[in-house]
């Protein structure tokens, strides 16, 4: 045991020989292979790691006057942070000033602003700890706020956005849980991320998490060590926090990190970098905007993420990890959710197909081909195929409008808890744009050219299969998308055969799930005002046409949050309006004690909608789900003329959260219908 130790300590003294020569960071990384710096080397090595080795003293520029609005609050904040010190007197007052020194200077340097809590002294505590000088302690301090600080912690910042989605990606469950829960990351990972967990844990564990932290050069593994937290607390939260009220749960949530010991942080590292290995890293690249020294006024220019569903991979990305086949990190199976007629002209070759308009026309063959997708999935792996992944990609076809039914697929996937989803950034367009860049560019890659399978004759159309917006490709792509229908000769073709009836469905029926043939008589209510019930709604059928929401209703534009956010709104609920010609909106659903409202998302102003139905309560005659898809939820009113209610409006949505928000509106209407007092409210038809 002694030779072993020894044996593993060796490296030490080569550590302290390349110290003392003035090593650079590669050559660090190199002799510590990840392994914990020993306490007595961290100053020099967190400087090298840094990169503030020779950096001259910032704070000689500082002019010494402490004249913040916030001076006050930082000052007093100082000393009582620096009263956790094992300092004499005199050094605490020293140590005090260097605090409010450092922070004041790096607020008017940045144009930034001190707020108590903020994490910036928890962030400083670590390295005030090593005994830096104060001019090595501001150059650290900017560096850790710089790199591994996001510089927005906002309720709506990115970085909380981000995190969810990883959370769905890795933990659909527990991420559904805390949803349910209305339990989002900024409520409980805010103090991690501003701090670097430095708010959370011992010194002794911050001294060994920050060194493999800086050794990594890894912004983004904060996330993925906030995830590890997380997934080894997931029974603790789904069982014995189920029942406790949301602030209960989120103060639990944001002290987990207290519980890590000092022979924890090498395993918790490990998980993290696993973790990390098996998600697509597109949003790397996308979202740098996070990190950075710039605090205030900077421009944002990565992906909006309000909203999103899950990970987007970049079509490169996709590209590189088709060619490269199972290995090591992320594998993908792709789900071509365009419609029969694009997909038959043009898709990857390993791409299974699984036409998204199904879900709401035709459930049963929806179900069918999902369970073979599954089957196909598990098969490719076995054969080790070129289709085979682990991880779930869905394709859209990059168009907006008929994306939403991909979204909805999406959705439906992750409500019932399915781990590695993700959408492909831009669809099928964003694909064709990148195989025509590489063709033209004369250095595409033999195995890039086998993964697009095309229909000859239809390659050069104007119809490429993705909308309105046609992909026009040059002579030389249209030609390459032409020899390359029997290029992939992989197992995957065997694999694919098997389920040649669920990849081919052009011939699929094109009827409507929504109709509009029958009249309002059905709706009699045998001398009573008003008639409610769920059912199914498999045989119901309306005369209304497009009036049962028409677009003249969208009058009124309105700030969504400010009508979220209404004293008088109960509930609301995200959804997908869905109108009589199949086409989908989002939008949300807000229920108050006597109406339901449906606020359509304005498309081109990111924050308004439409409101596109103002229902009363007491005019809801009857309710109905599809019986293969519960929550596609129809609502239809009436007012009554004395022996029959006539129908005047039908609205119909995909509710993702329908059986909570029909239980409300039920109890609801019963409350309208029946008022204290009065017993001739008639009874619920059920």
């Amino acid at each position: 045991m002694a030779e072993n130790e020894s044996d593993d300590n060796s490296w030490h003294t080569e550590l302290e020989a390349a110290l003392l020569e003035g090593c650079d960071f590669g050559t660090l990384r190199n002799i510590c292979q990840g392994r914990q710096i020993p306490n007595q080397y961290s100053t020099t090595c967190w400087k090298i790691c840094l990169n503030v080795v020779g950096k001259g003293d910032a704070l000689a520029s500082f002019d010494g006057i402490f004249d913040l609005p916030e001076q006050v609050q930082l000052r007093n904040d100082s000393k009582e942070f620096i009263e956790k010190f094992d300092n004499s007197d005199e050094e605490k007052l020293s140590l005090s000033s260097d605090l409010e020194s450092v922070i004041t200077f790096f607020c008017k340097s940045k144009s930034a602003t001190y707020a108590h809590n903020n994490g910036w002294l928890d962030v400083l505590g670590p390295l005030v700890a090593l005994r830096m000088e104060r001019a090595d302690l501001y150059n650290c301090f900017y560096a850790v706020m710089s790199k591994y600080v996001p510089r927005d912690t906002s309720k709506d910042s990115k970085m909380f956005q981000l995190f969810r989605l990883l959370l769905m990606y890795h933990e659909p469950q527990l991420c559904n849980f805390l949803d349910t829960k209305k339990i989002f990351p900024d409520a409980y990972t805010s103090v991690w991320f501003s701090s670097l967990f430095s708010s959370n844990c011992s010194l002794e564990v911050l001294q060994i998490m920050w060194s493999l932290y800086f050794l990594q050069a890894d912004s983004f593994l904060s996330f993925f060590l906030g995830l590890i937290i997380l997934v080894n607390a997931k029974e603790h939260i789904l069982t014995e926090l189920e029942n406790e009220d949301r602030e209960t749960i989120i103060d639990t949530l944001a002290t987990f990190p207290n519980q890590l010991e000092a022979d924890d942080v090498g395993d918790f590292f490990s998980l993290a970098q696993y973790y990390a290995s098996k998600t697509p890293q597109s949003f790397r690249r996308d979202y740098q905007a996070i990190y950075g020294s710039s605090l205030s006024n900077s421009k944002d220019v990565s992906p909006n993420l309000s909203g999103a569903l899950g990970l987007q991979v970049n079509p490169s990305e996709l590209l590189q990890a088709i060619q490269h086949g199972l290995n090591e990190s992320v594998s993908y199976f792709v789900v071509d959710c365009r419609p029969a007629e694009q997909y038959n002209r043009c898709h990857l070759a390993t791409a299974f197909h699984l036409d998204a308009n199904l879900m709401l026309q035709q459930p049963t063959e929806f179900a069918s081909a999902v369970k073979a997708l599954f089957t196909t999935q598990r098969q490719a792996i076995a054969a080790e195929s070129q289709a085979a992944g682990e991880h779930l990609c869905f394709l859209g076809s990059g168009r907006e409008e008929e994306d939403q039914y991909l979204h909805m697929v999406v959705a439906n996937f992750l409500q019932k808890k399915t781990q590695y989803v993700s959408i492909v950034a831009g669809g099928f367009t964003a694909l064709l744009k990148l195989i025509e860049k590489e063709t033209s560019s004369g250095s595409t890659d033999p195995s890039l050219k086998a993964c697009i399978i095309s229909q000859p004759e239809r390659a050069g159309s104007d119809d490429s299969g993705i909308g309105d917006s046609p992909q026009k490709f040059s002579e030389k792509g249209a030609a390459l998308m032409g020899r390359l229908t029997s290029t992939l000769k992989t197992k995957s073709a065997t694999v694919k055969e098997r389920v040649v009836e669920f990849i081919k469905n052009e011939n699929m029926s094109e009827e409507r799930h929504v109709s509009s043939l029958d009249t309002g008589k059905r709706y009699r209510g045998n001398k009573v005002q008003n008639v409610f019930s769920i059912g199914d709604e498999d045989d119901e059928q309306d005369s209304l046409g497009s009036a049962a929401s028409s677009d003249e209703e969208r009058k009124e534009m309105v700030k969504t949050d400010t009508w979220l956010n209404k004293p008088d709104i109960l509930s609301a609920y995200q959804c997908q309006e869905v109108k009589d010609n199949g086409h989908t909106y989002p939008s949300n659903l807000l229920i108050t004690k006597t109406h339901l409202y449906v606020l359509r998302d304005k498309a081109d102003s990111k924050g308004f909608s439409y409101i596109v139905a103002r229902r009363a309560l007491s005019d809801v005659v009857r309710i109905t789900s599809k019986k293969r898809c519960s929550e596609l939820i129809t609502f239809r009113y009436g007012k009554y003329n004395g022996e029959d209610t006539e129908l005047y409006a039908v609205d119909r949505l995909y509710l993702p959260e329908a059986s909570e928000a029909t239980k409300l509106v039920k109890r609801l209407i019963m409350d309208v219908l029946e008022p204290k007092g009065n017993n001739t409210s008639p009874d619920p038809v059920t």
